[in-house]
């Protein structure tokens, strides 16, 4: 299958997973609003959030695949099963000593995290609820691993679907708790939690059942120090900090935004709605290009390797561009449909949108951030991107020190955006550098254009939005506005892609025919 099928195939299941999102985070904001409950929820789910999109949204991987596909190259599955065995017994070593020593000093790591909490029944409640959803980690951090194997093997399907299981889950808790209209938001929170636990038990069993019928389940252990787990862990440390930057910076804008009443919930629905192009076009891109470059490298064909990445590159901008366009352009439209009905009013519909906006226009660096990393890890090059990660996450401090006071829940997200404008720069220069990337003319010309275009439809869709402002005026009808939105975003999707198409940045139907394409080895 071509590179780009397996992107639309992870691509189409993230899709379907981040609408389910949607209807979640929409039921969420029915339900507990914005508030000290809301506040804490989002607090306690962070921290084991952090853990699940360092991992099972790709950065395991980053040092797991290159060294698993080599061995499945080189040495035949055997090798490759004894590989991930051992590389498994250490793996549920450390997450069964890091759960136990989180779930005994939860309380002083909370104090770290939201420094800012100075209500003690706050405070208490956001103890209380991570350490019923800490355990979700070590379900993520497995079923990262046990996804890694799947997408080596060319086997994408069950790992793309678990995320929408936990979805389902939660919608299953969601909606009996809307219909009961609980007063004691604490309450909500906690039975969310448990289903948020429930869901990642769900995951782990699905994608653990993918991998046995696949005949290749690791045998678990006692763990035993060697060179190639040793070489595993000195790839894997770096590997997680650098592909997990992102998170880290959202992280970094949780501590600071801590010591103001709800702005860690704005920022959460904030962030939850950039993830939906981000987890469709960054994370399906990252996580079929790592194991197509590391194929690639390790049989030595550089050639497919260069064009594998130029392509993901292309690709990758000409979807987030108009992504983030679109997402800066209907901020508040889009937040009002989405969200704002029963405890989330009209007050909490305006930060959420500036918040909005401030990420969407770093929605470009965070995709490609995802597709310049892999040049460097399937090369089993971690440190590059570690310090470039480190640099990015000392900007983003620094900047949103700077700008929290004045601007608040929008100052983190402006330096959450100009921070990782500054690593995608980063890596993008020190693999030219190198030799392993180049952007020829045509191709900065493309880049160029798709930009424009982007910039045009964003105009198109801002006049529009302005001249329906009555329809989506607060209070307005729930299925109009919908309807609404629908139409202008289909509009203006076609505003875009007719620009990328006679100005030259993409011809369609070569877009088409390589979504068809099978791939040659």
């Amino acid at each position: 299958m071509s590179l780009y099928r397996n992107f639309l195939s992870v691509g189409g299941l993230t899709l379907v997973s981040r609408i389910a999102g949607f209807v979640r985070d929409a039921l969420m904001a029915a339900v507990l609003g914005i508030g000290p409950a809301t506040d804490a929820f989002n607090a306690a789910f962070r921290f084991p959030n952090l853990f699940r999109r360092l991992f099972a949204e790709g950065a395991f991987n980053t040092a797991f695949v290159p060294m698993f596909s080599t061995a499945l190259e080189t040495q035949g599955e055997e090798a490759a099963k004894l590989l991930a065995s051992r590389i498994m017994s250490w793996l549920v070593a450390a997450i069964l000593l890091v759960t136990i020593l989180a779930e005994i000093f939860m309380e002083p790591i909370m104090r770290v995290f939201v420094p800012g909490f100075d209500d003690p029944e706050k405070f208490a409640l956001t103890v209380y609820l991570t350490r019923i959803m800490f355990p979700y980690l070590a379900c993520m951090s497995l079923m990262a691993a046990y996804a890694a194997i799947l997408n080596t093997l060319g086997r994408f399907f069950a790992s793309a679907f678990a995320p929408i299981i936990l979805n389902i889950v939660n919608i299953s808790a969601l909606v009996p708790l809307a219909i009961l209209v609980l007063e004691d938001k604490a309450d909500i929170a906690f039975w969310v939690a448990i289903a948020t636990m429930l869901g990642g038990v769900a995951q782990l069993a699905l994608v653990y059942g993918a991998v046995r019928r696949a005949n290749f389940v690791p045998r678990i252990s006692i763990p035993r120090p060697n060179a190639e787990t040793r070489r595993f862990w000195l790839l894997a440390i770096p590997a997680i900090l650098a592909g997990g930057i992102t998170q880290i910076n959202i992280l970094v804008g949780t501590v600071i935004a801590s010591g103001v009443e709800g702005a860690i919930s704005v920022l959460s629905y904030a962030d939850r709605l950039y993830q939906l192009p981000l987890g469709i076009i960054g994370i399906a891109i990252g996580t079929v290009l790592l194991p197509e470059l590391s194929r690639h490298l390790s049989a030595g064909r550089n050639k497919e390797a260069a064009q594998s990445q130029d392509q993901s590159l292309l690709l990758s901008m000409l979807l987030s561009m108009p992504a983030a366009a679109a997402l800066a352009a209907l901020s508040v439209p889009i937040v009002r449909v989405l969200f704002e009905r029963g405890a989330f009013d009209a007050t909490a519909t305006i930060p959420v949108a500036e918040a909005l906006v401030g990420y969407a226009w770093g929605l470009p660096a965070f995709v490609l951030i995802r597709v310049l990393q892999p040049g460097f890890f399937s090369r089993k090059d971690t440190v590059t991107p570690t310090i470039f990660a480190g640099l990015s996450v000392l900007a983003n401090i620094g900047i949103s020190l700077w700008l929290f006071p004045s601007l608040q829940h929008v100052g983190i997200a402006l330096a959450t955006t100009i921070s990782s404008w500054l690593n995608a720069a980063l890596l993008g220069l020190f693999l030219a550098r190198r030799g392993y990337f180049s952007l020829p003319l045509a191709s900065l010309r493309k880049h160029g254009l798709i930009i424009a275009s982007s910039l045009v439809m964003a105009a198109i869709l801002y006049l529009l939005a302005q001249r329906a402002t009555a329809l989506f005026a607060p209070g307005a009808p729930f299925l109009a506005q919908a309807a609404a939105l629908f139409v202008i975003c289909v509009f203006g999707s076609v505003v875009y892609f007719t620009l990328v198409y006679i100005t030259g940045a993409q011809k369609l139907g070569l877009l088409a025919s390589r979504l068809r394409r099978k791939r040659t080895q």
